[in-house]
């Protein structure tokens, strides 16, 4: 977290994390006439109601899971994160410096800008040049800057190929080549690059695929960037004890699950035991505990 932040002061639960950035909490409790959800108002909830499974949801804007407060209409059972709540109407960007971008809706089968990837949805587009458009995730959820551990300066986001870079580029977390039209993390200093969706495996000490079913808009955004791994579940049903939620590694192995049809734990939301060897996919825990 950056920023001014709250923190939970009650002293007397020792494993209390709450936490809330001071934006957060100055939250309005309702939205009336929401550009994405005219029709009703849209309640804001600290976990989403319903049978939402440890919280959590997918967002009816970004499509992307998150377990965070959340705007919701429970009539028609609509949800979508904080951030998605609040997209602007116009935004200017990095990627297009000279030109207003504006939100707007696409139904064809036009191409993103900045990954490439098909559109649909809520994008922002420039209406001063017609070939410019960008998914809102793309525009709206890569961080400007990063770290890496092997690397003391910060790296900067880049939209362009680097002046004077004479070798191929390649990412130092996956080691996979990249094309430098799309965006990616550089640091000048060190000459090092990464992909913006490897950025938050730096933390992990464990390289991500490429796989396209890992990263949305082709590997431009990190699938599990508005999930908060942590917690326990407790439930004697699944496995007699108690379980972390946490995104798999390579070492998790497979799916303990007897019914699992997608058996491979790395990249994916698990819950898996401390004290054993036990874990299981999120979806097979929910279906298991039902």
């Amino acid at each position: 977290m950056s920023g001014p932040i709250y923190v939970c002061a009650n002293e007397e639960e020792e494993h209390c994390n709450f936490v809330l950035h001071e934006w957060c909490s100055r939250l309005p409790t309702e939205l009336k006439d929401h550009f994405h959800h005219p029709q009703h108002p849209l309640i804001l909830h600290s976990k989403t109601p319903g049978d939402k499974f440890f919280g959590v949801f997918k967002c009816d804007i970004c499509a992307l899971p998150c377990n965070g407060f959340a705007y919701c209409c429970e009539e028609c059972e609509y949800h979508i994160d904080v951030k998605c709540a609040f997209i602007p109407k116009e935004i200017t960007h990095a990627s297009h410096p000279n030109h207003l971008l504006s939100r707007v809706y696409c139904t064809g089968t036009r191409r993103c800008s900045m990954c490439l990837g098909y559109m649909s949805g809520l994008i922002f587009s420039c209406h001063t040049c017609d070939n410019f458009r960008v998914h809102s995730n793309c525009a709206l959820l890569i961080p400007e800057t990063t770290t890496h551990k092997c690397d003391k300066h910060p790296m900067k986001l880049s939209y362009f190929p680097i002046e004077n870079h004479k070798s191929h580029y390649f990412c130092e977390i996956c080691e996979k080549s990249f094309d430098p039209e799309l965006p990616f993390y550089h640091c000048r200093e060190c000459m090092q690059s990464i992909h913006t969706a490897c950025a938050p495996s730096i933390l992990q000490y464990e390289t991500y695929t490429t796989r396209k079913r890992f990263y949305d808009h082709r590997n431009a955004i990190h699938k599990f960037v508005n999930v908060k791994f942590g917690g326990r579940y407790e439930n004697s049903k699944v496995h007699p004890h108690p379980l972390s939620f946490v995104q798999g590694i390579q070492d998790d192995g497979q799916c303990d699950s007897n019914d699992c049809r997608n058996i491979d734990l790395q990249f994916k939301m698990i819950f898996k035991c401390l004290d054993c060897k036990f874990a299981v996919h999120y979806k097979c825990c929910e279906r298991m505990s039902n």
